[in-house]
């Protein structure tokens, strides 16, 4: 299973088609990484698939996405999340979720299949109004499982302030109710 994903990380090209005409820049988007992707996926009997879900981190809204590839026995999975204003100015709440998914979609693909967007404009502009919120998790993490050993030693470092939550998900994948216990354990005094 590696093998046939680092040989479409390899063969991989999905150009920058699109074009920001206010920021007079090029990017990609979601679409276009499908695009290129699914031939590519299907001629390595590979199934690539992608969902959605709406999280709440210290208050905020924030959709993860998850892109996966698999051979119906392994899979790699690479997570993003994208912040989610549903008061966005001159969007409905469909409009506004809808362009959360879509960012988050894109770094979870462009995690996936190892696209740099170190020059793509889109990574850097923020149309005035201020930092993106989307990260890319590596897909070689290990899930931190409740009431494992190591997450009781995670809630004692972060109730000890001896590590961050942001340290914490850099080493682990946190589903929704694990990272609840760690941003309430991390209040404790």
């Amino acid at each position: 299973m590696i093998d046939k994903l680092v040989k479409i990380q390899n063969e991989l090209k999905a150009p920058k088609s699109q074009y920001n005409s206010f920021g007079k820049y090029s990017y990609r988007n979601a679409e276009d990484i499908f695009e290129a992707a699914k031939p590519l996926a299907f001629q390595h009997g590979l199934f690539l698939s992608i969902s959605d879900e709406v999280i709440e981190v210290g208050g905020s809204l924030f959709v993860e996405s998850t892109a996966t590839i698999t051979d119906g026995e392994k899979s790699f999975f690479v997570k993003a999340q994208a912040g989610l204003d549903l008061n966005r100015k001159g969007m409905d709440k469909a409009q506004a979720s809808g362009a959360s998914s879509s960012y988050a979609r894109k770094y979870a693909l462009g995690g996936l299949f190892l696209l740099d967007d170190t020059k793509d404009a889109d990574a850097t502009n923020t149309h005035g109004k201020g930092p993106q919120k989307a990260v890319a998790t590596p897909v070689a993490k290990p899930q931190l499982k409740i009431n494992s050993e190591a997450y009781l030693k995670a809630i004692q470092a972060v109730t000890n302030k001896q590590v961050t939550i942001a340290q914490v998900k850099a080493k682990y994948d946190l589903d929704t109710v694990v990272l609840g216990s760690l941003l309430k354990a991390s209040k404790a005094e």
